[in-house]
């Protein structure tokens, strides 16, 4: 997933503050403050670097380069990129944790047939969920999972 171009996402500003139930049939990128759930199970969203979210989200697609504070589910991707802060539980198929970004939480990789809804699928013996999720391709991330 890559940075949006403005005219394909829903756009929320640095200075517009969200707080309740969010909810959409599109891709959304977040600059400004949410507080409450992000239900976009069929979209993408991008929480921009001023972005700030006290919020679980459900989404196919999550890149985080701002603050986030919650869950995330992802049925496709979560994303975290340098700039990132996060903490919370993430739950997807794939996960991608660029080397700076902070998250304190714990990953639950999905396998292709099951659903990001809390199922945890077997674990493959002696893999590591680092391993399983493509993480030994070059890159360190400073993480504090619990």
């Amino acid at each position: 997933m890559e940075t949006p171009k403005t005219a394909e996402f829903a756009h929320i500003g640095k200075s517009v503050i969200i707080k309740g139930e969010l909810s959409g049939s599109e891709d959304l990128y977040v600059d400004g403050q949410v507080e409450g759930n992000v239900e976009l199970s069929g979209n993408r969203l991008i929480i921009g670097p001023h972005g700030q979210v006290r919020a679980n989200v459900n989404a196919k697609g999550v890149i985080v380069q701002g603050k986030l504070d919650g869950n995330i589910r992802a049925s496709e991707r979560a994303e975290l990129t340098k700039s990132a802060v996060v903490a919370g539980d993430i739950a997807t198929q794939r996960v991608a944790i660029e080397e700076g970004a902070y998250f304190k939480g714990k990953v639950d990789i999905q396998r292709d047939g099951a659903k990001a809804d809390g199922v945890k699928p077997a674990p493959t013996p002696g893999v590591s969920a680092a391993a399983s999720a493509g993480a030994g391709s070059g890159f360190a991330a400073k993480t504090e999972i619990k």
